[in-house]
């Protein structure tokens, strides 16, 4: 299922990119409902598996840069939907539901806007597109906000699915954060006329970077996957991750 689902996620990926990249070079990527997929029904190892494994298939066919690959996309695909996997095949109620977004938002706001807040001149001189720090800042705590009302509406009106509205948030939060900084970090090390990054990614840009990565993909994630999911369960006889009424 690992491979099947790593074939899938690579081959559809490459298909459905449009050869959009955004910030950091991140690539347009509706394929993230794919590993989603396969997690809520095999698991978090087959989802981890399979998505790290299909990102570097995808990313050799666009980039050719397998250190890139292995240290951002790879990483961050394994553990964001291991993660995501986990929360969908586990028992929640509201105040863990509560205490994690709480948390996880507070660490990820002060270290992801730390450097935009510290250093508002880089982010001027970047991109085509001109962002000050505050409307970095900004555009940045929207998102934080957005992805906690995206868990508090489906966990209201879809109960089924709380479950999996919760992972796709955090599992992507996850991912889309070491991303961020991996390919900060990379860009900072690797660059010049030859290599993927024709100039160092300034610190600012780190919160824009998960931004983007973030908000391309969440909707795909919580709008096509339980479609798919009960196609699934209708079709085939998988088991649910979890009791009836609790199926997300």
């Amino acid at each position: 299922m690992a491979a099947i689902c790593a074939a899938l996620y690579a081959f559809i990926g490459r298909l459905t990119d449009l050869n959009i990249t955004g910030p950091g070079g991140v690539a347009f990527w509706p394929a993230v409902v794919i590993p989603a997929v396969f997690a809520t029904l095999f698991g978090p190892w087959v989802g981890g598996v399979g998505a790290a494994i299909g990102i570097f298939i995808r990313d050799m066919l666009f980039h050719g840069d397998a250190l890139l690959s292995l240290s951002a996309g790879v990483t961050a695909n394994f553990i964001g939907f291991f993660v995501f996997g986990r929360i969908v095949h586990s028992s929640l109620n509201w105040e863990k539901i509560i205490a994690s977004a709480v948390i996880g938002s507070i660490i990820v706001v002060i270290g992801l806007l730390s450097p935009t807040i510290l250093l508002p001149v880089e982010s001027q001189a970047y991109f085509s597109f001109k962002l000050s720090s505050i409307e970095i800042t900004l555009l940045f705590i929207a998102t934080v906000i957005s992805s906690l009302l995206i868990i508090a509406v489906v966990s209201k009106l879809w109960p089924d699915w709380r479950n999996y509205a919760v992972g796709s948030v955090m599992g992507l939060s996850v991912g889309s954060t070491i991303i961020a900084i991996v390919v900060w970090i990379y860009s900072q090390i690797f660059f010049g006329p030859t290599a993927y990054f024709k100039q160092p990614i300034p610190h600012s840009l780190i919160p824009v970077i998960f931004v983007w990565t973030f908000a391309t993909e969440i909707p795909f994630m919580v709008i096509l996957g339980p479609p798919i999911i009960k196609a699934c369960y209708k079709a085939f006889p998988f088991p649910r991750p979890q009791k009836e009424g609790k199926t997300g």
